[in-house]
């Protein structure tokens, strides 16, 4: 580890600011390994990674990560339970078959759980459904209808309903913009559900009897 950055995607940067130096962090769906080796040169955390491409796990691989080839929802189940300080979910969630299966395994699994997401409730994506009548194609969702990997169309208010009925608490929510930069919205609120094209939350497990 040394004081050097290394340039990563400004959101996946707003990701590393909410890890503790020195921690323990399983990134799921990592792809080709920037954030955790962003993480280990810069905060020297002891980094795991979990990967579906053999691509990504190759090029993971070859710049010296820890990471294995697998799929975060049927092998995040095999991880025991706080073996992490923070499970990361890095724009993913939405291809996932089971969102809220692979949440409550990250919340398992890691003391928290920092997860971010493309905001299908944006209101260029609601306006190209509402004049054109077709699935928004654009920089951020470049796939058609039929082949993209997005599965799972979540908004932010639907993921924060999820979240109280799981018992997740956010400790720490941020709206951003197709670039990543913040957009100083209260992130549960309606504006950023409307303006915003991306989220990052950092969540924890509540107490039963926590708000």
């Amino acid at each position: 580890m040394n004081g050097t950055t290394s340039s990563i995607r400004v959101d996946l940067q707003l990701i590393a600011d909410m890890v503790e130096p020195g921690s323990r962090v399983l990134d799921v769906g990592c792809g080709d390994g920037a954030l955790l080796q962003h993480l280990w040169k810069t905060k020297g955390v002891d980094g795991r990674g979990i990967e579906l491409s053999q691509t990504g796990v190759n090029a993971c691989v070859r710049n010296g990560l820890s990471v294995i080839q697998g799929d975060a929802d049927t092998d995040l189940k095999d991880y025991p339970s706080d073996a992490f300080d923070y499970v990361i979910l890095s724009q993913t969630l939405q291809a996932t078959h089971n969102p809220r299966t692979v949440l409550d395994h990250m919340a398992r699994i890691g003391k928290r759980s920092i997860v971010s997401f493309p905001n299908f409730g944006y209101w260029r994506v609601r306006s190209s459904l509402f004049f054109i009548g077709r699935m928004p194609v654009n920089e951020k969702l470049p796939h058609q209808w039929y082949n993209t990997p997005n599965i799972h169309f979540c908004t932010i208010r639907d993921f924060v309903v999820l979240g109280r009925e799981m018992n997740l608490h956010v400790e720490r929510g941020l709206a951003l913009n197709g670039d990543g930069l913040r957009l100083g919205l209260d992130p549960a609120g309606v504006l950023a559900n409307l303006l915003a094209e991306q989220a990052v939350f950092l969540l924890r497990r509540s107490h039963t009897n926590e708000r």
